[in-house]
């Protein structure tokens, strides 16, 4: 069996690591869309069309990562993770980062989804149902103050041209 190689883009340049050849993340994710796991695909078939009541979307990049799963409207993330991430230090870096741009994150594993589905559906329903994370507003902007700009509160000059049929004034 031949493996076959993907072509990869020109190392980046100026960046620390140079010379190492980077996947831009839409190439990843494109790639773990096509290679769905078992669990990944169990659990997609009862989220996806809104059967919970919200959009999914699976595979998207943000920041520098492809999250499996993300409702952006209610801000939460859900990861399915093998054995590989049994506890991983890289998992809690990201979940702080994720946290920090307001989402909340749920993990399950694969065999978690796999023999317990019902379970997995209705801990993500309790997280829907609850309020997503206060996000941050933008600082307010100064209103103007009564009558600084505003042409109702302007005072009332009668025109030059009242009196020679131009102003609406005295005599139309």
């Amino acid at each position: 069996m031949h493996a076959t190689a993907i072509p990869l883009p020109p190392p980046s340049r100026g960046r620390a690591g140079e010379g190492v050849t980077r996947i831009p993340l839409t190439q990843v994710a494109r790639k773990l869309r096509h290679d769905m796991t078992d669990a990944e695909r169990k659990l997609w078939s009862r989220m996806r069309a809104h059967q919970l009541g919200v959009h999914f979307r699976r595979q998207t990049p943000l920041g520098s990562y492809v999250l499996d799963f993300v409702c952006f409207s209610a801000h939460l993330v859900i990861e399915v993770d093998g054995g590989q991430h049994a506890d991983s230090e890289k998992d809690h870096v990201r979940d702080a980062w994720l946290q920090a741009e307001g989402f909340r994150v749920l993990r399950f594993w694969n065999n978690e989804v796999l023999e317990n589905i019902d379970g997995v559906l209705e801990t993500i329903m309790a997280e829907l149902n609850k309020a997503p994370p206060p996000q941050p507003s933008p600082p307010p902007q100064p209103s103007p103050t009564r009558g600084e700009g505003d042409v109702a509160s302007a005072p009332s000059t009668p025109s030059p041209l009242v009196g020679e049929g131009w102003g609406g004034g005295a005599g139309q």
